[in-house]
Formats: structure tokens, sequence, C-alpha cells
């Protein structure tokens, strides 16, 4: 190496700076993330709702828990639920919001090993988070590390049709007026897919959603896919064909600032 060549960074610092900024971002967010019309926010807690996932009694991991707005409604039917984010003002508003001695709400990189021991898991809830990480693969991992046998992984993501439109997550700052975006990487429908089976999960349902009112050409708004942990953790392969465009129309609030 020459004495003007400069090393390369390595990928863990720029992971971490990566992450520092999604972090901050959402830190800015946070004290009108709940109060402003959000059709995308709206939307993602009626799937939740309807989506054949079964918490009742049972120990949850939510990734990306935000200011709490799924997590209060899991920790009204889950035996435990652990809340992981890495906003800290996201985190201070789920706090307040939700007090439950059985919830724990945690600072951390989803990106990073998750701090839950092996099969300790009955069901893993990812909303509005996957958009924000580069690689899928080591999220669907640590979901089959932690699952028990059986155990079910949900994620609901802002649907890849919306991403190639250009949508992303975004908010108007009150203090300036200005859209901010937060940093967004585009996946396909086969990445959801494809990541979750070579992780040893089989795909148990999948669907695609809009909300009432919306034109009847508009594209779905969220994706959702709902894995199940194999008995063995071998890979599995799926029992649902992805065939045509299936959209399941909702009653979230038609008002809203789209994402």
């Amino acid at each position: 190496m020459t004495s003007s060549a400069r090393p390369r960074p390595r990928r863990s610092r720029r992971r971490s700076v990566h992450a520092s900024r999604v972090a901050l971002v959402y830190d800015r967010w946070a004290g009108c993330y709940d109060a402003s019309p959000n059709i995308t926010r709206d939307l993602d807690a009626e799937v939740l709702r309807r989506v054949p996932l079964d918490v009742a009694g049972r120990d949850v991991l939510e990734l990306g828990c935000g200011t709490g707005k799924n997590t209060a409604w899991l920790g009204e039917r889950a035996r435990t639920v652990l809340g992981l984010d890495f906003s800290v003002e996201m985190l201070a508003r789920s706090r307040r919001l939700v007090r439950a001695p059985h919830v724990r709400l945690v600072r951390h990189d989803i990106r990073r090993s998750w701090p839950a021991r092996d099969a300790s898991m009955d069901a893993v809830v990812g909303n509005l988070v996957l958009e924000h990480v580069r690689e899928l693969g080591p999220i669907y991992r640590e979901a089959a590390r932690v699952l028990r046998p059986g155990g079910q992984l949900l994620l609901c993501e802002l649907h890849p049709e919306r991403q190639r439109r250009g949508g992303q997550a975004q908010f108007t700052d009150p203090a300036t007026g200005r859209t901010v975006r937060v940093t967004a990487y585009r996946h396909t429908v086969g990445e959801y897919v494809n990541a979750g089976i070579g992780a040893g999960l089989r795909l148990r349902h999948l669907s695609e959603w809009l909300e009432a009112g919306a034109l009847r050409d508009a594209p779905p708004r969220l994706l959702s896919v709902l894995f199940e942990r194999t008995r063995d953790g071998r890979a599995a392969r799926p029992n649902a064909r992805l065939r045509g465009r299936s959209v399941r129309r909702s009653r979230a609030s038609p008002t809203g600032r789209p994402r």
C-alpha cells in the first residue's frame, strides 16, 4: 500500500454509519409519527390483526417496534413480548405507551444477532422495517434461530411495486415543512419469499394489500408473508404458488400520506 492509499472501510463500520443515519431520521419522525395521517401505517396495523398469526399466550419477538403501534396489541394477547428498535425516540414513546411487565423493549440493530436464545420464541413479527435492510438473508436466519419448531414469522412490508414506482418511508418535518425520506433498499417478492425458504422456513401465507377507497388500478400497497419454522430446520419448499395477483382491499382510512 502506498502512502497515499487509503484503507477500505470495514463493512461493519459502514453498517454502523447507515444504522445511525436511519435511526436519527426516525428520531426526528417520532414526534409526529402517530399523529400524522399515514395510510401505510394504518393498513399495516390492520394486516397484523387479520393474518392467521397465532400470538395468544405465546412468546413474541417484534422487529422495529417503533412507537408501539403494534406492540400494545401484541402485549394484550401474548405471554411475553420482546420489542427491538434502534431509534431512541421511537422507543421512548413506545415505553410510555406500553408499560406491561411482560413486555420488554430494547434498543437494538436487528441486522446484528438478536438478544434472544435459540428456540425461545413462538412468533417473530416485523412490520415496515425491511426496506431499511440491504440483505434479507441474515434476518430470516435469525428468525429461524430464535423460533421454536412450528413457530411463525410474519413480515409486512411496502409492496415492491410501490417501491418500483418511487414509494419509500417518508414524512413531513413539522419544523421545516420539508419532506424527509428514509434510506430504503428495493426488494422483490421473490427475495422476500426465497430468503425465507433458504433459511429453512415454510411459506404458509402470502397476501397483497390495498386500502379501501383506492383506485381500481392502483398497485398493492403492502405485501405480507407468513412463514413457519419446520420441525427439522431444513430448507422447505413453499406450499403456495405465486400465480397472478390477489389483492386484499381493507378498511384503512383513505386519507394520509402514501409511501
